[in-house]
């Protein structure tokens, strides 16, 4: 394993997947970072897009993309979409050369993590599991915390670029423990959405005036990110074109859940409130942000 990056030492890095939290991670790699940058995207008008607006090279797939690279980073979907990026004749993991990272930024399961750990292993390729959360906005002024997993080496190496669009990132322990500590995240912001709803609905039939009561509970025990950050768009009732969509905390909370059946974790709230997002679909919230949970109380 090659040593840390020192200061001021730029890396060739390979990003595929350039959605809402990719496109703006990858360009905070070359403009604040830096480094060589080559995206890959399965949509080739979005990878023009983010040429036009940060420079750097495109590349026609994730093997191309990861040829030369010192670290790949991947930001899709979900289990299947890596597999597709980083398996198979055309994958990432193809292209990649001994000493090497591949850093997994995708919400997906600790099994997966564990499998790509070992599939890494054996080419004398580093791997970490990094999930981030912050949101849109997060991936956007580089202030995402990314919680990590793997050998403790590959996270030393893996830091210096890491650290370019986080506010904090940590290795929590062996490979699969990132994604572990995602579910931890989701399971407690499906908790605290639902109590806020909860509570702003109550608030908005008792007559109070809810900037007011946000003003104050907001400096208390209450406060939370989610508070000072959705209150206003659910006493609005208003949840399309930004944050994160119910069809993806629903896929985040199903991992969640399969690993709580296999750890024997109760997660009672848990099961609950995804049923709730389910209404929340079938509402045609879809893609609403997750603090949509409001509709629910709201509207009924």
């Amino acid at each position: 394993m090659k040593k840390p990056l020192g200061d001021n030492e730029m890396a060739k890095c390979a990003f595929i997947g350039l959605g809402v939290m990719g496109y703006p991670m990858a360009g905070h790699l070359l403009r604040k970072g830096g480094h060589q940058v080559t995206v890959y995207n399965r949509s080739s008008a979005r990878a023009a897009s983010w040429l036009a607006e940060y420079g750097g090279r495109s590349a026609q797939t994730p093997r191309a993309a990861a040829e030369g690279a010192d670290f790949v980073m991947t930001c899709v979907g979900n289990d299947d979409d890596v597999r597709a990026v980083v398996l198979g004749a055309e994958g990432a993991l193809t292209g990649m050369s001994p000493g090497s990272v591949l850093i997994d930024h995708t919400t997906a399961s600790a099994d997966l993590a564990r499998e790509l750990h070992m599939l890494c292993l054996e080419r004398e390729i580093g791997f970490v599991d990094a999930p981030v959360s912050g949101g849109q906005a997060g991936a956007q002024n580089a202030q995402l915390g990314i919680m990590c997993g793997g050998e403790q080496a590959d996270f030393d190496r893996s830091k210096a670029v890491l650290d370019v669009y986080a506010k904090m990132c940590a290795l929590i322990g062996g490979p699969g423990a990132g994604q572990l500590t995602k579910m931890v995240n989701q399971i407690v912001i499906a908790g605290v959405v639902q109590g806020l709803a909860e509570g702003l609905n109550f608030g908005k039939r008792a007559g109070l005036d809810l900037e007011k009561v946000v003003s104050v509970i907001s400096k208390g025990a209450a406060q939370s990110w989610q508070m000072e950050n959705r209150w206003q768009a659910m006493d609005q009732v208003k949840f399309d074109g930004f944050g994160f969509a119910v069809d993806w905390m629903r896929k985040d909370l199903a991992i969640c859940l399969g690993e709580a059946n296999r750890n024997g974790a109760r997660l009672p709230l848990t099961a609950l409130i995804d049923q709730f997002y389910a209404q929340v679909q079938a509402r045609g919230g879809k893609r609403w942000d997750t603090s949509s949970l409001m509709d629910l109380v709201a509207r009924d």
